[in-house]
C-alpha cells in the first residue's frame, strides 16, 4: 500500500496521531533537488512493496505499510528515462533497466537503507546505512516521534564531493557515484570474501576510513556493526534522500 502526498507539517502530525498495530510505516521523503526513483528489496521470503519501485518528485514523499518482520533494503536511483512500459535505465542504483525492481536489487555504487523489522512478540526493529555498495544520494532513517532505545542510521554527506578519483562514477562528467574499495578493486581482501570472510581479517580499507570519517552513522565495510547498526522499538520511521543537516 502506497499513498502519496507533498511533504508537510500537518502530514506529519497526522500519522504520529494513527495507531499501527501490525507492522511499520516507512515515509519515503525527497528532500533533494532532483526526481529521484527509490528502488525497495524485499528480502528472502517477504514482499516488496510497490513492486519494487516508483518516481518520488523533489518534495514528495510516499508512505509504504510493511508487515511485522519484513526484512528489505530502500536505496535511491538517479537520472532515470523510462518509457511508458516502465523500461529505461537510470544513472546510479539501476535495477534492470525498469521501473519496478520487482525483486532486483540495485547496481553500485548506492547507498543502501537496510532494515530487519521484528514483531510484537519481539518487537526491536534494526536498521542501518551501508556504503559497502557505494554512494550514490545523502540519506537517512529515523524514528518520528522518538522511540525506545533509537537511533539515527545517516550518511548525511555529500561523499560524491571528495571521492577519491580512482573511485568515481561520472555521467557527463558530473560524478553521480563514489565506488566501494571493494566494487573498484574486485579483490577478496577489499571485499571481505574467502579468507577475508570474517571480523578477524577483513578490516576497514584506507577508503572505508574516509567514508566512516564523513559519515560516521553508516556501515563503511562488511564488518562495521558497533558503531553502524541501530536498534529501536518505534512504528513509524522516516527514510530521507538529501536529509538536512
Amino acid at each position: 500500500m502506497a499513498t502519496y502526498s507533498i511533504f508537510s507539517p500537518l502530514l506529519f502530525h497526522l500519522l504520529i496521531s494513527f495507531s499501527i498495530t501490525d507492522g511499520a510505516q516507512l515515509i519515503v521523503v525527497n528532500n533533494c533537488q532532483e526526481n529521484l526513483w527509490p528502488g525497495i528489496l524485499g528480502g528472502a521470503g517477504h514482499p516488496t512493496p510497490n513492486n519494487g519501485g516508483f518516481k518520488l518528485s523533489s518534495g514528495e514523499e510516499v508512505v509504504l505499510d510493511v508487515p511485522e518482520k519484513w526484512s528489505g533494503r530502500i536505496w535511491g536511483r538517479q537520472g532515470c528515462r523510462f518509457d511508458s512500459n516502465g523500461k529505461g535505465s537510470c544513472d546510479t542504483g539501476d535495477c534492470s533497466a525498469q521501473l519496478h525492481c520487482q525483486g532486483t536489487g540495485g547496481a553500485p555504487p548506492a547507498t543502501v537503507v537496510e532494515m530487519t523489522l521484528g514483531s510484537s512478540a519481539s518487537p526491536l526493529h534494526f536498521y542501518d546505512v551501508s556504503l559497502v555498495d557505494g554512494f550514490n544520494l545523502p540519506v537517512s532513517m529515523k524514528p518520528v516521534g522518538g522511540g525506545i532505545g533509537c537511533g539515527v542510521a545517516s550518511c548525511d554527506a555529500d561523499l560524491n564531493i571528495c571521492c577519491p578519483s580512482a573511485l568515481e562514477v561520472k555521467v557527463g562528467g558530473k560524478v553521480v557515484g563514489c565506488k566501494s574499495a571493494c566494487l573498484a578493486m574486485q579483490s577478496a581482501k577489499y571485499c571481505c570474501t574467502g579468507q577475508y570472510a570474517n571480523p578477524k581479517t577483513c578490516k576497514p580499507t584506507l577508503f572505508a576510513n574516509l567514508f566512516k570519517a564523513i559519515c560516521p552513522k553508516a556501515y563503511s565495510y562488511a564488518f562495521d556493526d558497533s558503531s553502524s547498526l541501530n536498534k529501536c522499538r518505534a512504528s513509524r520511521y522516516v527514510i530521507t534522500f538529501c536529509p538536512p543537516k
